[in-house]
């Protein structure tokens, strides 16, 4: 068994699906768009076929997110080397992104950062 996509909830779908394709080079497929209920989605594909499918409709609530709370926490994508992720830890920070932790090697030996990504949400940068 193997998880086929991982879906989010956004409030401004071009700005989440920028950040994505900018940062950690995801293709996005065709906007898919049901015109009944206004629902719109695009299925972002990363380089190792994992994918992520971001989504907007009308009427979504958008509740605070703190980051200690149950439930989904982060995003934790694998860029390929430590040099990877601190150049773009990096590249977040100067372009105004909040780094929350990192880089670093964690206690069970993970190296990684975490951002304040797109919309709030937690992005973990790993090796």
């Amino acid at each position: 068994m193997k998880i086929d996509h991982i879906a989010m909830y956004v409030n401004d779908l071009d700005a989440a699906k920028g950040f994505f394709t900018t940062y950690f080079g995801a293709q996005p497929g065709e906007l898919y768009h049901n015109r009944k209920t206004g629902f719109l989605s695009y299925f972002l594909r990363f380089s190792d076929g994992a994918r992520l499918e971001l989504m907007q409709k009308p009427g979504t609530a958008d509740a605070g997110k703190p980051p200690a709370r149950t439930g989904y926490i982060h995003l934790a994508l694998s860029v390929g080397s430590a040099e990877a992720v601190d150049a773009l830890t990096a590249r977040l920070r100067g372009d105004g992104y909040e780094v929350l932790s990192g880089p670093r090697t964690t206690g069970d030996g993970y190296y990684e950062s975490c951002v304040l990504g797109i919309e709030g949400n937690q992005v973990e940068i790993t090796v």
